[in-house]
């Protein structure tokens, strides 16, 4: 596959949190961040190389990159099909993304090294602190995109799953667009099971972006409201991926 445009084909970042520590409290400092913006040589490394991968083991394809900026922070919302989503998410970007993951992964060698240097941030999914809550928030104001699952765990079937609520607290604090993405084909790629790949293609697209203005008004009429329609434009973004792996698969 030809090399990467800004609308269609291949990808860039997952996230994580670096080498840098919280500052007190748990509150990051924005000295302490990295730049929100720059993608470091590990991730640039990575992402090149998993770029190959992606193209030709899974005949991967990115549409909607016009949505995201080059610079200012947001939340990414998207659907969960597989331990790839967040990489399937970043590959295609020329920025990185703060994902979160379980706190268990960074205790793990190597994996653990992996994730500090890609910009993901841990979090304890049976008791999500305040502390982390305030670091995810410090980040996108820092400027970062920082890439949550609403559906808290990856779903059994190519469905959309129900959102979890947690994730408005963050949402509401910092105060910025909400970029809503969709995955096809992640779960065909690597279903739940034996950690293995299988050669099956994968369709993302990025939506629309919510931005401030709109995400009020939506509030004004309650959680439950504003829930339903950020789901609703997951599942655009998921339905449109799928419709385009399909007309691609022929």
């Amino acid at each position: 596959m030809a090399s990467p445009t800004p609308s269609t084909e291949v990808p860039s970042a997952t996230v994580a949190r670096g080498s840098e520590q919280p500052a007190a409290q748990g509150k990051p400092s924005a000295s302490s961040l990295p730049h929100p913006t720059r993608r470091n040589l590990i991730w640039l490394t990575f992402q090149y190389l998993l770029r190959i991968v992606f193209t030709v083991w899974m005949r991967y394809r990115v549409r909607g990159l016009e949505h995201i900026p080059a610079a200012g922070g947001g939340l990414i919302l998207v659907n969960h099909q597989s331990f790839l989503d967040p990489l399937l998410v970043g590959l295609p970007l020329s920025r990185p993304i703060s994902f979160v993951a379980r706190d268990n992964l960074f205790h793990i060698p190597v994996i653990g090294w992996i994730l500090r240097k890609t910009y993901v941030m841990p979090i304890n999914r049976e008791a999500a602190s305040t502390a982390s809550i305030r670091e995810a928030v410090g980040r996108i104001r820092h400027g970062f995109l920082v890439g949550i699952f609403p559906e808290g765990t990856r779903s059994d079937t190519a469905e959309v799953g129900p959102f979890k609520p947690g994730f408005l607290a963050l949402l509401r604090r910092s105060n910025r667009p909400v970029y809503p993405v969709g995955i096809a084909g992640g779960n065909d790629v690597m279903p739940r099971g034996p950690l293995r790949l299988r050669p099956r293609r994968i369709c993302v697209v990025f939506g629309t972006p919510l931005e401030t203005d709109e995400l009020e008004r939506i509030s004004a009429a309650g959680d439950a409201a504003l829930i339903g329609e950020l789901r609703e434009r997951v599942v655009r973004c998921a339905q449109q991926a799928a419709d385009w792996k399909r007309e691609l698969d022929g």
